[in-house]
């Protein structure tokens, strides 16, 4: 049986640990919210190509928004000096949304840019995260998947926007990138339920963006583009 004492020091013992939980957290959450801002600067950003007046201007918000990056870089740096080592998932919760958010700003970007999907590697690259768990901080595969996922709602998006402003070549390219991720989906078998229930909602933006190239086809808007 534990004397007065030893429970007195047992407890002073836990106190000291919480504290320095408690500490490490704080840390952690201050720096998570500078990420966060940015990360709110480069979505707004990009949003910004939605507004018919910008879609001339694509190229030049995505070159501004690519330059957020290095900073995005140097805020995960900070990130990753405050977790101790070998405790990257014991806090991960910190950074999980606003890095699946990153996730998919850098792969709508990507689209933006070069009409294709992303791959994990260059995700990683862009944001300074490394791709391999063994060796540190690095990027959840399951926190990239979900930027994935993000980033075919904004498709979606954009192809109803782009139809208005005139633009009936990108929902086919769209459509054929969507159609490609969900082609890679379907060969997960996903045991995250927010994945799963991120993965039905894809199906419906599929949907939604076919109807659109059947709608210009039918008008025979379509076809000028599909010859080119």
């Amino acid at each position: 049986m534990a004397q007065e004492s030893d429970l007195t020091l047992m407890f002073a013992s836990f106190q000291k640990y919480l504290d320095s939980e408690r500490e490490i957290r704080e840390k952690i959450r201050e720096a998570v919210n500078d990420l966060e801002d940015t990360a709110r600067e480069v979505l707004t950003l990009l949003q910004s190509i939605h507004q018919v007046e910008n879609h001339q201007r694509v190229p030049e918000i995505c070159e501004k928004a690519k330059g957020y990056f290095s900073k995005i870089k140097e805020q995960y740096a900070n990130i990753a000096s405050k977790v101790p080592d070998n405790q990257f998932y014991r806090f991960h919760d910190h950074w999980r949304f606003v890095t699946q958010r990153l996730s998919f700003l850098a792969a709508f970007l990507f689209y933006l840019q070069h009409h294709g999907l992303i791959c994990y590697e260059d995700t990683a690259e862009m944001l300074g995260l490394k791709v391999d768990r063994k060796c540190g901080f690095h990027l959840d595969l399951e926190d990239f998947l979900m930027g994935l996922l993000q980033m075919a709602t904004e498709l979606t998006r954009l192809a109803v926007n782009s139809v208005t402003a005139g633009n009936y070549q990108e929902p086919l390219l769209i459509k054929k990138s969507v159609t490609q991720l969900d082609a890679g989906f379907r060969l997960l078998n996903l045991k995250n339920d927010s994945l799963r229930k991120r993965y039905d909602a894809l199906k419906y933006d599929l949907k939604k963006i076919e109807e659109i190239v059947y709608d210009l086809s039918i008008r025979g808007l379509s076809n000028k583009t599909e010859n080119q």
